[in-house]
């Protein structure tokens, strides 16, 4: 999914631009889905591409929302980020490559890994439980 920053920045909020667009982190304990508990799946805020499931999310104690696995192998991906004077595995939409947020080898098991998220990076959609 290919958008010029001005078409991003008409669908996105400008907290949702400086972290999706241009790799910005939101503080921590300020997003919506550090707390957040209900059931379904957590998608792009940019392009709505599922990106992980409720049933993957821990409570980390980082800050962020945090889940030890994302909901597919084709959900997102992941490059090298060596700014700010460190070296960090950055997670990005595998759909519009918006920067979500980095990984870190310190999660539960069976993974261990921990996907550190922005909120604002995110959107839920509430599993439906009717049959």
């Amino acid at each position: 999914m290919v958008k010029t920053d001005k078409e991003w920045k008409k669908k996105l909020t400008p907290e949702q631009f400086k972290v999706l667009r241009q790799c910005g982190t939101e503080p921590p304990f300020s997003g919506k889905y550090v707390h957040h508990n209900e059931e379904g799946k957590y998608v792009c805020a940019a392009c709505g591409n599922e990106l992980f499931s409720s049933e993957t999310k821990f409570k980390s104690g980082s800050g962020w929302p945090s889940f030890w696995d994302k909901v597919d192998e084709d959900a997102v991906e992941t490059r090298v980020d060596t700014s700010h004077g460190m070296r960090r595995t950055e997670v990005i939409c595998a759909n519009c490559g918006g920067h979500l947020g980095h990984i870190f080898q310190d999660g539960p098991q069976p993974t261990g890994l921990r996907y550190c998220i922005n909120s604002v990076a995110l959107d839920f959609k509430k599993e439906d439980t009717e049959e």
